[in-house]
């Protein structure tokens, strides 16, 4: 039923094809109108309104050393390293 369009990037200028599955999906979802921009620029695009995220410093619960989280620690709440964090999950699993 849908066939695969090249259409072109409005920010950038390149090609690309806006692929059956995509253009059901869109359909599916109430979509009326095509893409404008590139998965790329799409992608650019979030990335710049969103800004950086914040990250905090805290002390890991498990090993001592230096654990930096997106989220501002609780005194209530354990915070672990990456290290230690991936290391917990193992063990759960």
């Amino acid at each position: 039923m849908y066939e695969d369009k090249t259409l072109v990037c409005k920010e950038c200028g390149q090609e690309f094809v806006f692929t059956a599955g995509e253009q059901e999906f869109y359909a599916e979802r109430g979509f009326q109108n095509e893409p404008q921009r590139c998965k790329a620029c799409r992608d650019a695009r979030k990335a710049a309104s969103r800004g950086p995220r914040e990250y905090f410093t805290a002390t890991c619960a498990a090993c001592g050393g230096e654990a930096r989280v997106p989220f501002e620690p609780k005194s209530d709440r354990p915070v672990y390293c990456s290290d230690c964090f991936a290391r917990m999950r193992g063990e759960q699993q």
